[in-house]
């Protein structure tokens, strides 16, 4: 097809991450052709495992997501086309429909969009950190943690989004207490963080043990062993812990949709969606996945791309 003809389906659907392909399977049984771009940018692109999901725990994403596509080429090939390019803008016209550009140029029409493209973790400006990232430093205990449990002790770093929100330090340090008993909260020269850290560990039902260290942060440093992680301190002493804990700010890509009418939730982590099947503030236009919802975890991007799929059908079919 040349790029001067615009190819239209039912829906388009940008993100080809575990809630995109779920979206495309649904919407593939309801019999509904779809259109699934696919940058080939994954938010756990680094991550060797995933985990929770059935039949796929401690399975390779990769092979996860070919597995997925395989299943969709071979069984639902006449209803469902992959396009392995990035969209590059996308608008909504008055007659309703979607159109969108890809980055080779071709345009493609859909009665409906469902947005999966997921989120980007901001790091922290602490040299070393990228290095460390899922190697050593888990932003959630549910998707990593268990294979290194019983380690000496872990640190949870209280800086940038987990500085500003103390509630989700206070969660992932109860979390942590049940890898290690020795748990350190590190804050990285914030005493004032420091001292509302301990106001939320100190309390009657909190965990005993819990120690606080406000030291500067020179540079962390991933060790050949296991997840081991190593702390420098600008005043040159040195810790190394079973591994770290951060939660990352995210920020979404969205550049390509500025033309829709997408308000963001507070957080600026996700679009605002309106449940059970996440339709966003653009009438016809879905999220699904990290994009639409706080568990961003691979199983909720899975039920999430079904449910917008659901709420397309629902739409498409008029009730």
């Amino acid at each position: 097809m040349s790029s001067t003809e615009d190819s239209t389906v039912d829906v388009i659907i940008i993100g080809g991450g575990p809630a995109g392909l779920s979206a495309a399977l649904c919407l593939s049984r309801a019999r509904y052709k779809t259109a699934i771009f696919d940058s080939g940018v994954y938010r756990n692109a680094a991550a060797p495992h995933m985990h929770m999901v059935p039949t796929w725990d401690h399975g390779d994403p990769k092979k996860y997501r070919a597995t997925a596509r395989a299943e969709l080429s071979d069984r639902y090939g006449e209803v469902v086309t992959f396009v392995d390019l990035a969209v590059t803008s996308v608008k909504k016209e008055e007659a309703g429909t979607f159109y969108a550009v890809d980055s080779s140029g071709q345009s493609w029409r859909g009665r409906k969009l469902i947005l999966a493209t997921g989120v980007k973790d901001i790091f922290p400006d602490i040299p070393g950190y990228e290095e460390c990232w899922i190697k050593g430093i888990f932003h959630c205990l549910f998707c990593h943690g268990y294979e290194d449990a019983g380690v000496k002790s872990i640190g949870v770093l209280a800086v940038d989004l987990m500085a500003q929100v103390p509630q989700i330090t206070n969660g992932l340090v109860r979390n942590a207490l049940r890898f290690s008993d020795d748990v350190t909260i590190y804050t990285n020269g914030a005493e004032s963080i420091a001292t509302t850290m301990l106001e939320l560990v100190s309390t009657a039902d909190a965990p005993q043990g819990v120690k606080m260290d406000s030291r500067p942060i020179a540079r962390l440093t991933k060790e050949d062993t296991a997840a081991e992680v190593t702390i420098e301190f600008k005043d040159g002493s040195r810790i190394t812990h079973g591994f770290l804990v951060h939660g990352p700010r995210n920020e979404m890509e969205l550049d390509f949709a500025k033309d829709l009418k997408l308000e963001r939730m507070p957080s600026g982590g996700e679009v605002k969606v309106l449940p059970p099947f996440n339709e966003t503030t653009e009438p016809g236009c879905f999220a699904a996945g990290d994009i639409g919802s706080v568990g961003k975890i691979v199983i909720a991007g899975v039920a999430f791309g079904t449910y917008a799929a659901m709420g397309v059908v629902k739409q498409l079919q008029g009730y």
